[in-house]
């Protein structure tokens, strides 16, 4: 075995990646297709953040420490990681799209998996991975119950639902990738 292959059965890959599948074959057979130029930006939120939750597991070892004092660079390794979940979780939800209902344009999708998994990189760098479910899970939390919010604040708090082309939300989810990667590339998880 290569090392691609354990660090993929040690990072609970394959189930992460069925539950990935499950969510989008859910999505697919429930979700009523709406007209083309509509879009649930509610939905697509609670379905990346499905997505990327499954994949939280996958963010520490069985063993924190001896991760720690293994003899590779982790920081590439943990950096590529997270984008591959912003990516896989981002793409399952287009590869629906492509196939039935539409729910958001793709940037939407891109920007929000994209954010979406800096937050659980960032969640599991403070936490742990125990809890590293607590941010993105938070957040889709406050977007859905507050009432939304007005003005430029608004619209970072609210990033997750605002329509492709809102600089503040694209800049929101953009940092919060490069700080949760970083964070999460160097300093690992938290035991």
């Amino acid at each position: 075995m290569n090392w691609l292959v354990l660090y993929a059965r040690s990072r609970q890959v394959p189930l992460s990646a069925a539950v990935v599948a499950a969510v989008a074959l859910t999505v697919w057979a429930l979700v009523d297709g709406a007209p083309k130029g509509s879009e649930d930006l509610g939905t697509t939120a609670f379905v990346l953040t499905a997505n990327v939750l499954a994949a939280v597991v996958g963010l520490g070892g069985s063993d924190v420490v001896l991760d720690r004092t293994a003899a590779i660079r982790w920081a590439p390794r943990r950096a590529a990681h997270v984008l591959l979940i912003g990516a896989v979780g981002g793409a399952a939800l287009l590869a629906v799209q492509a196939a039935g209902p539409h729910l958001a344009a793709a940037s939407v999708v891109l920007r929000d998996s994209a954010g979406l998994a800096g937050l659980a990189a960032l969640g599991a760098a403070c936490w742990g991975t125990t809890y590293a479910w607590a941010l993105p899970t938070g957040w889709l939390a406050f977007t859905m119950l507050v009432p939304p919010l007005g003005g430029p604040a608004g619209r970072v708090g609210m990033w997750l639902i605002q329509p492709a082309g809102t600089t503040e939300s694209t800049v929101t989810a953009s940092a919060l990738l490069l700080v949760g990667t970083a964070l999460y590339g160097f300093a690992g998880p938290r035991r």
